[in-house]
C-alpha cells in the first residue's frame, strides 16, 4: 500500500485544523479523523453544479455563487455547462484551500480559477449572501458535511431559518439554492419549505462512476 503523505495544514477560522494528504495520485482533505473530501469521490460535487445549472438553463448571463471551493469539482462542472456570458463567484473561507488548488492540486481542475468568468472571494459565503438582493440565479453550498455541521459551528447559520431567508432574498425569482449533504436531514427539508422554497431532494452517488455512498442534494427554488 502506498503511504499517505501530509502536504500541508490549514486552520478553519473558528474551527479545527484541515490537513491535505496525498496518496499516489489521490488527494484527501481531512478534519480530525473525518475525511471531508477526496479526489476519488467527485461525483456528488459535480452533480451539485449540473443539477442546479439545469434548472436555470436558458437564462442569459446567469450569476452563480459557489461556497466553498473544496477541491474544485463543483466549479469545474459548472463552467463545463455554462455559457461564455455566465459569472461565477467562488467564496472560500480558508485561503490555503485556494493555494492548494493553484499548487499541488492544480492538475485536477486545470485553470478553472483563471477562467475569466470566475471571481474568487476569500471569506465567508454567508457575508456575500447577506449583502445581496436578487443578485444570483443560483447559490451552491458545500461548505460543511451538510446542515448538520462538522467543520465549524459558524456554518450552522447558513442552514437556519434566518440563513435561508437571506439566501432567498439573494436569489432572483426562479433562482435555485442547491445544498450538498453527506446524509438526509428531514428537519432541514421542512425549514426550506417553511422559508417559501419549492423543494426537491435528489440522492446522488459519491463517485462519478455511479458507485460509492449516497449523498443528498437539495434543490430549493425561489418561487416567482
Amino acid at each position: 500500500m502506498i503511504a499517505r503523505e501530509l502536504i500541508d495544514v490549514a486552520r478553519v477560522p473558528g474551527g479545527e485544523e484541515l490537513k491535505l494528504f496525498r496518496r499516489g495520485g489521490d488527494f484527501m482533505i481531512v478534519l480530525g479523523r473525518n475525511e471531508l473530501m477526496s479526489s476519488r469521490t467527485s461525483g456528488s460535487e459535480e452533480a451539485l453544479a449540473t443539477l442546479a445549472c439545469a434548472r436555470i438553463a436558458g437564462r442569459k448571463a446567469p450569476h452563480l455563487l459557489v461556497g466553498g471551493y473544496g477541491m474544485g469539482f463543483t466549479l469545474r462542472a459548472a463552467l463545463g455547462v455554462l455559457g461564455r456570458e455566465a459569472q461565477v463567484t467562488v467564496a472560500e473561507l480558508v485561503p490555503e484551500i485556494l493555494a492548494w488548488a493553484r499548487g499541488p492540486m492544480r492538475e485536477m481542475t486545470g485553470d478553472c480559477l483563471a477562467d475569466p468568468r470566475v471571481r474568487t472571494v476569500e471569506g465567508d459565503v454567508a457575508a456575500l449572501i447577506g449583502a445581496a438582493r436578487q443578485e444570483y440565479d443560483a447559490i451552491l453550498l458545500d461548505v460543511d458535511n451538510g446542515p448538520d455541521g462538522l467543520t465549524r459551528a459558524g456554518n450552522d447559520g447558513l442552514y437556519s431559518a434566518p440563513g435561508l431567508a437571506a439566501a432567498k432574498a439573494a436569489l432572483r425569482p426562479g433562482g435555485v439554492l442547491a445544498v450538498w449533504s453527506a446524509a438526509p436531514d428531514a428537519a432541514f427539508t421542512r425549514r426550506l419549505g417553511q422559508a417559501g422554497f419549492a423543494v426537491e431532494e435528489v440522492a446522488v452517488r459519491a463517485r462519478a462512476n455511479g458507485k460509492g455512498p449516497r449523498h443528498l442534494i437539495w434543490l430549493a427554488t425561489r418561487r416567482r
